[in-house]
């Protein structure tokens, strides 16, 4: 058996092995429970390896290989792989998956195709599953029909899988659809955004168990002016109070079940909308969504489905009355957006203090700290934090609201 050497280096998801042997890489190990756990599954991958100082062209690798950890551009495509052990059929696997640039997915059926071989997804998958070359070969990449997660080999499972995504700026389970969540369906896979959320923190694990799945429901999308103008009306008002003046609202043009234009609002005069119940503030705010609608400054919503969160934010916050957070309910609850985290939002940091047995509510920074390892999915995590506010108030006999 040639002889293989290995070292250990720090990346920005823990302390890594790299093996190697004349040819090339033999062999990646990403991150066990510890550095010792590391290095001995390192010596049981190559028995007989000699821990050593890597040469050059390992040194290269091992540094783009953190560097596409910290989520900066790194081709690894070229870094020479031994793949000498390495079944015929899984090398054609590698190579089909080391084509997979940072930030996009593939199916194992697309694998499969690329193979020439479309009935060989399980195939793809069992070769994927014993990837030697992690990184280098980059299997998370891969997922299940559908955008579902799939499995993942490495320390942690699904949720190392959804870590390294994230890295890389990608969105599991946002490929499906080109709506995005304004159909009703959500930009990932939910079973493995609860996973992942209770993986990561114990506190918010005893909370998925009191609450139960998963439940939140989006509401359908058609328009972005649509949307924006019954959160302006909902401001600040109850559901139900709320509700009553949008109807009104809607009731004052022909085909109103066709919903709002910003065209029929400009023509509706200041004594109609107010009439309907609406305070000069949001009669203002109003005029002002229609015009930039109008205008052409506000994003159509397939543009919005192009569009990452903050520039969504930063788009739609120009418009009167429009601020942070209701850009951001528009995102979890309209968009199915992963990974949104109001730290403003009083319900939040409510039950935020509520799951972690704290007396004061939390600093929209320190909420903004500790959701940093919720991360991809910190949607899911809102609204399980919403949720124990509910059962607050359910166990103090009071009725539960759910955004």
């Amino acid at each position: 058996m040639t002889a293989h050497e290995f070292t250990l280096f720090d990346t920005p998801v823990g302390r890594c092995g790299i093996a190697w042997g004349g040819r090339g890489i033999v062999g990646v190990q990403l991150p066990e429970a510890g550095e010792g756990e590391t290095r001995a599954r390192m010596l049981e991958r190559f028995p007989g390896a000699r821990e050593a100082p890597p040469p050059p062209d390992v040194r290269r690798a091992l540094d783009g290989i953190a560097a596409l950890l910290r989520g900066e551009a790194s081709d690894l495509s070229a870094v020479a792989l031994d793949m000498e052990r390495v079944p015929p059929f899984h090398r054609r696997v590698y190579e089909v998956a080391r084509a997979i640039p940072p930030g996009e997915m593939r199916s194992y059926g697309d694998v499969a195709a690329r193979l020439g071989a479309p009935g060989a997804a399980r195939a793809v998958g069992q070769a994927l599953g014993r990837n030697p070359f992690a990184i280098l070969v980059p299997c998370h990449r891969v997922l299940a029909a559908g955008g579902k997660v799939g499995g993942f080999t490495a320390n942690g499972g699904v949720s190392t899988k959804l870590r390294l995504l994230a890295l890389e700026g990608a969105r599991a389970g946002a490929a499906p659809s080109p709506g995005g969540g304004g159909d009703g369906a959500f930009g990932f896979d939910p079973d493995a955004a609860v996973a992942h959320v209770r993986a990561s923190d114990a506190a918010l694990a005893r909370l998925i168990d009191a609450v139960g799945p998963f439940r939140m429901e989006l509401k359908n999308t058609p328009s972005v002016f649509g949307a924006l103008a019954e959160a302006i009306v909902y401001q600040q008002l109850t559901g139900k109070a709320a509700a009553t003046i949008f109807a009104r609202v809607c009731a004052l043009f022909p085909r109103a079940h066709e919903g709002l234009t910003p065209e029929r609002l400009l023509r509706a005069g200041d004594e109609q909308l107010r009439g309907a119940g609406l305070s000069r503030a949001k009669l203002l705010a109003l005029r002002d969504l229609a015009e930039k609608a109008r205008a052409g400054e506000l994003p159509t919503i397939e543009e919005v489905h192009r569009m990452d969160d903050e520039a969504i934010v930063e788009r739609l916050t120009k418009v009167r009355g429009i601020g942070r957070w209701t850009v951001e309910m528009l995102l979890i609850f309209r968009l199915g957006r992963p990974d949104v985290l109001p730290v403003g939002d009083y319900g939040v940091r409510n039950g935020f203090a509520l799951a972690f047995r704290k007396r004061e509510l939390p600093t929209p920074k320190a909420l903004e700290a500790r959701g940093a390892r919720w991360r991809p999915y910190r949607t899911v995590a809102s609204w399980y934090l919403w949720r124990a506010v509910d059962l607050s108030k359910q166990g103090a006999g009071g009725a539960a609201a759910a955004p």
